[in-house]
């Protein structure tokens, strides 16, 4: 079903009440390349701002090259001048050090800001502390699960022989080359990485002649024993706002869970069980996403909640679905879900995922998706959701919930999934009267219990009053039968055994 959806030519979801709207060539990059873009890379596919960040560089490099001559120039013309005029003040080494230096740094930050985060051109090294050391247990365990991918990367290179072991000695001097890396940006180390898995996988082709086939395996395998390795310094480093855009997103999405999957127009109904199902595992997958190392497994992830989410609506409709029913249903399994550190897997993903899976493919496509759901997260006003801004501030600050709507106030063009809303509004408004209605019986019930009981208790106590209990002397204990008999000695003797002669 996977090329039903990319032979689309738009991903429009049609309602115009709604502010979802999404075009394929949103999705795909803005280069016209045919690869999917992502906005961490400015609407680019991985190799296409690869491309354009090295022509920023080399461009950069070329204007810093004419700085240094003008500069150069300039300070000949100022020591020729000190040289003709007595008492002038020559323009020292130092103070074209510092000018240089100051004109360089000012263009070199306009291109970062322009090519990178935010956050890289504001980070100083004098800002950057060192990662917090984790307990002994998650150390233990981080320890066995790298032991393990090893064993298992290693048994995987025997079966390319002669290739295998260059490819562990490439990784291995990679490792090495990162270590020392450590104070560069988490840019610099993603470009790092960017480069060695684009030199493995050219030398895969080329030099050992691997079949395309296993050249992806072996890609998979070397991003997951690397990965491994090196995620607990270059997954949410505090070198970087990460963090801070994860809190952001979690408050954001907490503020929104009065939003129902009517307001978005969700082709998917809870009440029946499967449907239920389906949705309970895409939530259980994205949030599971969270606590994968490896980069194609926290992909995996978001391909399995995607799955799950296109069966819900199948079920639902009764029919395949649609690309346009899959954007706003991820974002109300988002939005429900609300997983921890949604940021800083995504740009974890972004950073440091082979780039091919990110570019064409289920996972690229599932990917993209997402991204665009949480920017839509972000950003959901109440145009998106057809209320007023008076209601929606209201929602959002909590000081009201959506109320029910009557029907006769229905319009004959209102969606199906609007009516649908108001009537479990008006639904759960009558539940609630029935709660209300059982806890006041309740009460009374409760009240009549005590009542009856002290009714009772002051009954017993009337009657005890009026009949007092009388307590009577104890009577004289009868004599035993086999006692002698004194009263009466009148009674004949008792027969006495008679033998008999035989």
């Amino acid at each position: 079903p996977f090329s039903l959806y990319l032979n689309r030519k738009k991903m429009n979801l049609k309602s115009e009440r709604r502010g979802i709207h999404v075009d394929q060539s949103e999705l795909l990059c803005k280069k016209g390349c045919g690869y999917y873009g992502n906005p961490a890379w400015q609407g680019f596919c991985s190799k296409c701002w690869r491309e354009e960040y090295h022509k920023a560089r080399q461009k950069q490099i070329q204007e810093d090259w004419e700085l240094a001559e003008r500069l150069q120039r300039e300070e000949e013309e100022a020591y020729a001048s000190s040289q003709s005029t007595q008492g002038a003040q020559s323009l020292t080494f130092s103070k074209f050090e510092e000018k240089k230096t100051n004109e360089k740094t000012r263009k070199v930050t306009t291109v970062k800001k322009f090519f990178t985060a935010s956050s890289r051109a504001g980070a100083k090294k004098a800002e950057i502390q060192e990662a917090k050391a984790p307990s002994p247990s998650i150390n233990r365990q981080a320890s066995i699960e790298t032991d393990r991918v090893s064993k298992e990367f290693i048994e995987f290179l025997k079966t390319y022989h002669k290739p295998g072991q260059d490819i562990y000695k490439q990784c291995k001097l990679f490792l090495d080359t990162m270590n020392h890396k450590r104070d560069l940006s988490i840019e610099e180390q993603s470009e790092c990485a960017q480069d060695f898995y684009q030199n493995v996988a050219e030398k895969l082709q080329t030099r050992w002649k691997v079949p395309p086939e296993k050249v992806e395996k072996a890609m998979d395998q070397i991003e997951k024993y690397i990965m491994t390795r090196q995620y607990k310094y270059v997954f949410c480093p505090e070198t970087t706002d990460d963090e801070k855009k994860d809190l952001a997103v979690q408050k954001r999405i907490r503020a929104l869970h009065w939003v129902t999957p009517q307001m978005l127009c969700v082709p998917v109904n809870e009440e029946i069980p499967e449907v239920s199902d389906m949705v309970v595992k895409a939530i259980t997958d994205i949030i599971e996403m969270d606590s994968k190392r490896v980069p194609r497994d926290k992909l995996a992830c978001i391909t399995k909640c995607s799955k799950h989410i296109f069966n819900a609506i199948k079920i639902t409709k009764n029919e395949p679905a649609s690309a346009d029913d899959f954007l706003p249903t991820l974002i109300y399994i988002v939005l429900k879900g609300n997983p921890p550190r949604l940021q800083s897997n995504i740009q974890y993903i972004t950073r440091f995922c082979n780039p091919s899976r990110l570019m064409t493919g289920e996972d690229g496509y599932y990917f993209t998706n997402l991204c665009c759901a949480v920017a839509f997260i972000e950003k959901l006003d109440a145009q998106s959701l057809n209320l007023s801004q008076e209601d929606f501030d209201r929602f959002m600050t909590g000081q009201t919930s959506p109320k029910k709507q009557e029907s006769d106030s229905f319009s004959p063009d209102v969606c199906l999934g609007v009516k649908q809303m108001y009537k479990n509004l008006d639904l759960l408004s009558q539940l609630n009267e029935r709660q209300e209605r059982i806890v006041n019986e309740a009460k009374k019930l409760e009240k009549d219990l005590i009542d009856w009981t002290d009714g009772i208790t002051k009954e017993v106590q009337d009657i005890v009053e009026k009949y007092p209990l009388e307590i009577k002397p104890k009577n004289q204990a009868l004599a035993a039968i086999d006692s002698e008999n004194v009263e009466n000695d009148k009674l004949p003797p008792p027969l006495q055994p008679q033998v008999y002669a035989g």
